[in-house]
């Protein structure tokens, strides 16, 4: 009996000990909800950042994204989360200090950060402004930094990011709705734009009406694009149509409504993290037709090659996007009011949101609101 509680005991202090460590790890205090174990449960976090360096901007958190990544990450559904965990990589805040060498950004204004604070910088991709595919890419949170640290995500009140890695959000982008652009944006905006799916006139459908899908829906309209959604779910057609400005709706498990689609696709941006069949979907495309995946499922899907070769079609797949196409993103985004339709939460209620993340059932993204709700 002695030696358990001696144990546990020992356990406890080592915890404290650690938590300390962190709060100490640099100079800047910092303050997040973190989660300390696969349960995925969050709860109040206190940590520090770095101090600005010289290429540095440290900007005050006001508004930040819940994606499903950080669901997954928080869980460690794909073994590869370190705890403790502060999830977020859709933030958006306003610059309060700037290093000596900032050149782009001032003290007053309003930026973003997506799913990267970091890369080597000079790898062909990072030359190419695709920084997004850089081997040493170092991600928002649960990653290491240059100096071996750990990263910490938006679930927080401050950031400190290399200038290279942030985005400037126009003054007419409303900012709780714009965060979630910073990766659900810049997901489905890529691929329209580098598989030349964006010309006026084109048929491009979009498959899963979520986060990702309905901010797919908004870019390709706003390129000129004819727009078909596909659903598992019939309910979500008036949604659809009348609310997201589709042109039409197909319901995937309806044969039917597929068959007299088929071949009327320039591409297909398919968004489900699910499993689930793409022969059907290869099926809407015209020849020389391209399917892309940016959603994630868990296990491989069955690609059927036959298809493929008889029409010259392509299957590929798209991550989020470089600095400088990411920075395009949110410009034409402020030229063509486009942001995400958001529920804006606050910070205690995270955990409940998570729980309804995990059963869809948020339309279309949850915001937290750290600015007015984060406390000590």
């Amino acid at each position: 009996m002695f030696i358990a509680l001696y144990i546990c005991l020992v356990i406890l202090w080592l915890g404290k000990m650690a938590e300390k460590s962190y709060e100490e790890e640099h100079p800047t205090k910092a303050f997040g909800w973190a989660a300390r174990d696969q349960s995925g449960v969050l709860s109040p976090f206190k940590f520090s950042r770095r101090s600005t360096g010289e290429k540095d901007v440290r900007f005050k958190v006001l508004f930040c994204g819940i994606c499903h990544t950080d669901l997954h990450m928080a869980k460690n559904d794909w073994g590869m989360s370190t705890y403790p965990l502060v999830p977020g990589h859709e933030i958006v805040g306003e610059v309060t200090e700037v290093g000596s060498k900032v050149e782009k950004i001032k003290v007053g204004d309003k930026v973003g950060v997506g799913c990267m604070v970091g890369s080597c910088r000079s790898c062909d991709s990072c030359n190419s402004h695709l920084e997004n595919y850089c081997p040493k890419m170092i991600l928002s949170y649960a990653s290491k930094y240059h100096d071996g640290t750990t990263t910490y995500g938006g679930y927080s009140d401050i950031m400190v990011v290399d200038e290279h890695f942030l985005v400037h959000i126009p003054d007419n982008l409303p900012l709780d709705a714009a965060a979630p652009l910073l990766c659900a944006g810049i997901t489905v905006y890529s691929p329209l734009r580098f598989f030349n799916l964006d010309k006026p006139g084109m048929h491009v459908g979009v498959v899963g009406l979520g986060g990702l899908g309905h901010v797919a829906v908004k870019f390709a309209k706003a390129m000129g694009v004819k727009v078909t959604v596909i659903s598992t779910s019939p309910k979500k057609k008036q949604e659809a149509l009348e609310h997201l400005g589709a042109d039409s709706f197909l319901v995937s498990r309806e044969q039917d409504e597929m068959q007299a689609a088929m071949g009327t696709m320039d591409g297909v941006i398919d968004t489900v993290s699910a499993i689930h069949p793409i022969l059907p979907l290869i099926s809407l495309l015209k020849t020389q037709g391209k399917l892309v995946l940016v959603g994630a499922p868990e296990k491989p899907l069955e690609l059927p090659v036959f298809p493929l070769i008889m029409g010259r079609k392509i299957v590929g797949g798209s991550s989020i996007g470089g600095m400088k196409e990411t920075q395009e993103m949110i410009d034409f985004a402020a030229k063509n009011n486009i942001t995400a339709d958001i529920e804006v939460i606050s910070m205690d209620y995270v955990n409940t949101a998570m729980v309804r993340l995990s059963k869809a059932d948020v339309r279309y993204r949850f915001v937290i609101d750290i600015g007015n709700t984060i406390k000590i």
